[in-house]
């Protein structure tokens, strides 16, 4: 399965990656203060509210694609089309969002830590990345964690100068 975010990881350890995310955007968020993390940077580019508020989507994803990895046998994952997910996203406070995110990043790290190390064997494939294995989620989310806070960085490093 095609990690589409390893290049934000690199070498890094995943689930450390995944275990600070949490305080990492509360650091961010803070920094920037409400009506910063309500500005787009740019034309087309989501603000940081709208990038926390996909975090929180898509570690509500995470959450249901690690389960049912270890679950079943050859879980394949449903993709979701973000966009039409981040439709709804004026509707949410960037401290709600982060409020959702934290709490079900700690739950899905009480269950990763739960796991015996042969769980991150577990095959698992996805219609558009192909085949690959529970660790590949893992790597999956801390990439794509990192992705994001380099995006909440830039912004908060403008908010910072402006």
């Amino acid at each position: 399965m095609v990690n589409p975010y390893a290049k934000y990881l690199g070498d890094r350890n995943p689930f450390e990656v995944v275990a600070s995310t949490a305080s990492r955007l509360d650091q961010l968020l803070a920094r920037m203060g409400p009506e910063r993390a309500g500005q787009s940077p740019a034309p087309g580019k989501w603000s940081a509210r709208e990038i926390v508020c996909h975090l929180a989507d898509c570690e509500l994803v995470f959450a249901f694609r690690l389960r049912q990895t270890i679950a079943e046998d050859h879980h394949i994952i449903q993709p979701f089309d973000q966009e039409i997910w981040a439709q709804k996203y004026a509707a949410y406070k960037a401290d709600e969002a982060l409020a959702l995110f934290s709490a079900a990043r700690h739950w899905n790290l009480l269950f990763l830590r739960s796991l015996p190390e042969s769980a991150y064997q577990k095959k698992v494939s996805h219609p558009e990345r192909g085949q690959g294995t529970f660790q590949v989620l893992l790597d999956t989310m801390a990439g794509h964690d990192l992705n994001h806070i380099g995006q909440l960085e830039s912004i908060a490093g403008n908010a910072a100068s402006a």
